[in-house]
């Protein structure tokens, strides 16, 4: 079961599995087997579970062991939480479970422990067909409640593009190839796409072709009867199964064996399919996406593409632009990013418009993932604290920081934005008096000037009036001057005004 899932899957999260448990023992032997076999698991004890039901579309499973105390009423309780989603209740082997009859009959199994590999692996299975689809439907760190078009952070040219081919193509079930490079987003366009579809209430399932050997893609995509290959202990359903009156989305497809780009045209072409071991034909009603880094044309040409199979996919091609290709998004995407931390309680950070004149001059080899690592990476480091251009890493020190750019950027601060109406108090003590204007020239003067320097010194001037009109409250002053109250803050340190 590992090989379901892997690091190529663009933020794809694991399924995860809940163990209300209080036997150590037992929770480091679950833990072991769990991991082995593409699990991640999330352990609690009797007493301190409830918390762990907060994100439900992400659960799995739930595990209860035998032995903690007041049992029947903690089975009871964790029943009525997880709603649909499978528990398992652990017992010693030799007793009998210390619950009713109507609470085991509620949970999904009964399982005597300890148990053995070969028995945990159809059980897990069965988790999979009965409710856990919906873990590889949600990505890790995002609202499956949000539209995902509003996802697509971006003011670009491109981002514009995307967002109305997607309304363009959405309400049709035509397949579509989203083409691009790795990290740049092209499963939050393809989530994008069934949201904004008449699917939208089914299944979206991802699988990345690219993560999964071979000789196991088939019994992944079509599913497998029990016994059609050593280690197949019970039937199980494939991709296509789950995916039924939904998408499914089919990541890294240029990565497909031949072999298996062969069975998929015949999928796409006649809409049935058979399960591994078996010759019932079933029917499927699935709009199919893709995805790839690489040059399909390419791969044809270097006879490790089908033709055939290219043209059956191609039919609405969506391509989406490298990270320095747009550079006027990264301040969205910084702010989109930092937004996302904060809402999973994974800390918080501020860039100052220097730091974001850096990281929009970087060439991001690994676009928004890469980003996005760096930015996790600065909460770290810096948490809540705010980013300078300095303060980051190395290899980013090599681009320069014009000051005329850095006035123009806006300041990527969503903890400060968040309390702009609620710093109306706030205030300073500015370097400098209040009274009088530099006034203005009424010609220019012979010598010339450093229009430069007078522009800087006028600005000075006029955020004095603006914060002694206000008696030094920073958000008046801001509305005063039209601009943000953390755009008024970083002038304040630029010209070292405040005291």
């Amino acid at each position: 079961m590992a090989y379901l899932m892997s690091d190529e899957c663009e933020n794809m999260a694991l399924p995860r599995i809940l163990v209300i448990d209080n036997n150590k023992a037992r929770i480091q032997q679950l833990e072991a087997v769990f991991q082995f076999m593409g699990y991640t698991i999330e352990i609690a004890g009797s007493a301190d579970y409830a918390s762990c039901f907060s994100e439900t579309d992400r659960l799995c499973g739930v595990f209860v062991g035998d032995g903690i105390e007041r049992q029947a009423a903690v089975v009871s309780d964790v029943v009525e939480r997880a709603n649909k989603i499978p528990v398992v209740l652990l017992i010693n082997k030799g007793t009998s479970p210390q619950v009713s009859t109507v609470i085991t009959n509620s949970v999904f199994q009964v399982l005597e422990w300890p148990t053995t590999h070969p028995v945990l692996k159809p059980i897990l299975d069965k988790l999979s067909a009965s409710g856990a689809q919906k873990t590889f439907m949600v990505r890790e760190g995002t609202d499956r409640r949000a539209p995902t078009v509003e996802r697509l952070k971006g003011k670009s040219q491109a981002i514009v593009d995307i967002r109305k081919l997607i309304e363009q193509v959405a309400e049709s079930d035509a397949t579509v190839l989203i083409l691009g490079e790795s990290g740049t987003g092209k499963e939050v366009v393809a989530r994008a796409l069934h949201d904004a579809s008449l699917r939208k209430d089914k299944p979206f399932v991802p699988i990345n072709c690219g993560a999964i050997p071979g000789e196991l893609l088939e019994s992944e995509l079509f599913g497998h009867e029990k016994g059609a290959f050593t280690g197949a202990l019970t039937s199980r359903q494939g991709r296509f199964e789950m995916a039924e009156g939904g998408t499914l989305f089919l990541d890294e497809i240029g990565d497909m064996p031949l072999a298996m780009q062969v069975k998929l045209l015949r999928v796409l072409q006649e809409r049935t399919f058979e399960r591994v071991g078996s010759n019932k034909t079933i029917h499927c009603d699935v709009r199919v996406i893709a995805a790839t880094h690489r040059s399909l044309e390419n791969e044809i040409k270097e006879n490790r593409f089908r033709e055939d199979l290219y043209y059956r996919l191609n039919v609405f091609p969506i391509e989406i632009p490298s990270l320095k290709d747009r550079a006027e998004d990264i301040p969205l995407l910084v702010n989109d990013l930092i937004a996302r931390m904060e809402a999973s309680n994974r800390g918080s950070v501020r860039l100052t418009n220097a730091a974001l004149v850096v990281l929009m001059q970087h060439d991001w080899p690994g676009n928004v993932r890469e980003l996005a690592n760096l930015i996790e990476r600065l909460a770290i480091i810096n948490p809540k604290g705010l980013v300078d251009a300095t303060d980051l890493p190395e290899k980013f020190q090599q681009y320069e920081v014009s000051e005329e750019i850095i006035d123009d950027t806006e300041t990527v601060n969503t903890e400060a934005a968040e309390e702009d109406e609620s710093s109306e108090s706030e205030q300073v003590e500015v370097v400098g008096a209040f009274e009088g204007s530099s006034g203005s020239l009424a010609q220019l003067p012979e010598q010339g000037i450093d229009l430069k320097e007078y522009l800087n010194v006028l600005e000075v001037d006029l955020i004095r009036q603006a914060l002694n009109e206000c008696n030094g409250v920073v958000a008046h002053a801001a509305k005063r001057l039209n601009m943000r109250r953390t755009t008024l803050v970083e002038k304040l340190r630029k010209y070292e005004l405040q005291r």
